[in-house]
């Protein structure tokens, strides 16, 4: 595509006077129609989804494309490198047993479809969003809980309302979960209430963003069985149970800056963490190697949209 690019170039300066001759006399040329299928590509040094770390405070690649009607229909998929489902069965994972490990478990990508309808209701900048989101985990060499955990995969519903005032954008968004969450059992009901906001400062390309969101989990847990995360629930009587929201249900936050390059690049800066609890002595979302995958951090990501 650069040789194309560069060849392009040099056409363009050797018949720069041809062109110039023809300017007064020509039709002026519209300007192309935007596609409806845009792409995208990102590299970021850490995938925080709702504030914690899918990818154990490492690298990811990410991507992904969506289709836009003229009538507001959109469809998309975006994916996700990712390693906490693995590392759930390490050798300090929740779900590895008695010092054993699974070591033929592999989960490396999170899949994500969506659909739905975005309508400028309201008036314009403000459009109104309604749709569904499926989050898919292939899966292998995983063995049989007996009812300890849910499948990973999880389907959601959400209506949002983005806004524009002046050099302020956002947008206010409620998912609900209508299967178990991200492999947390009896937790379908759960929802996700979050505020963005970003603002155009108007210099070198530079916006602030800022974040809130609260993840409630609904359900409940008895003793002996855990979650995706690898965190187990020990006390209590056998037939005891305790809430996944007083397991699991946290606050997340975000502040961060983007640089937008043009062209479709741009860079991003944030600081993020959550308020997920410490539960008997350890994190309810933790790391094989037991640190709290819902720690404050920066992220910083690079992203280039086509």
């Amino acid at each position: 595509m650069k040789t194309l690019q560069k060849s392009a170039i040099a056409l363009a300066a050797s018949s720069l006077l041809a062109t110039a001759a023809f300017a007064q006399t020509a039709p002026a040329a519209e300007a192309p129609e935007a596609s409806p299928i845009t792409a995208n590509v990102t590299v970021v040094n850490d995938y925080r989804y709702r504030g914690i770390s899918q990818s154990n405070f490492k690298p990811a690649i990410q991507g992904g494309f969506d289709y836009a009607h003229e009538s507001g229909v959109y469809i998309g998929n975006w994916n996700s490198s990712i390693s906490w489902i693995g590392d759930s069965y390490g050798l300090s994972g929740g779900n590895s047993g008695k010092g054993n490990t699974y070591g033929n478990v592999s989960a490396p990508i999170e899949m994500d479809f969506y659909a739905g309808i975005k309508k400028e209701l309201i008036g314009e900048g403000f459009a109104s969003d309604l749709g569904v989101l499926q989050y898919y985990y292939p899966t292998s060499g995983i063995p049989n809980s007996n009812g300890a955990y849910a499948n990973p995969n999880t389907t959601e519903i959400y209506v949002a309302q983005n806004f524009t005032f002046g050099p302020v954008t956002g947008f206010a968004k409620f998912s609900y979960a209508v299967t178990p969450l991200f492999g947390n059992i009896n937790s379908t009901g759960s929802y996700y209430p979050d505020l963005t906001m970003n603002y155009d400062t108007g210099f070198w390309g530079l916006a602030l963003n800022g974040h809130v969101g609260y993840q409630y989990v609904a359900g409940s847990q008895l003793k002996g069985t855990t979650n995706w995360q690898g965190t187990q629930y020990q006390s209590g009587s056998s037939t005891g149970a305790i809430s996944n929201s007083t397991l699991y249900s946290y606050t997340d936050w975000k502040l961060g800056v983007t640089k937008d390059f043009g062209g479709g690049l741009s860079a991003s800066a944030a600081y993020v963490g959550t308020t997920a609890a410490t539960v008997k002595g350890s994190y309810a979302y933790s790391s094989p190697n037991g640190s709290n995958l819902g720690k404050s951090g920066a992220v910083v990501s690079l992203t280039k949209t086509f």
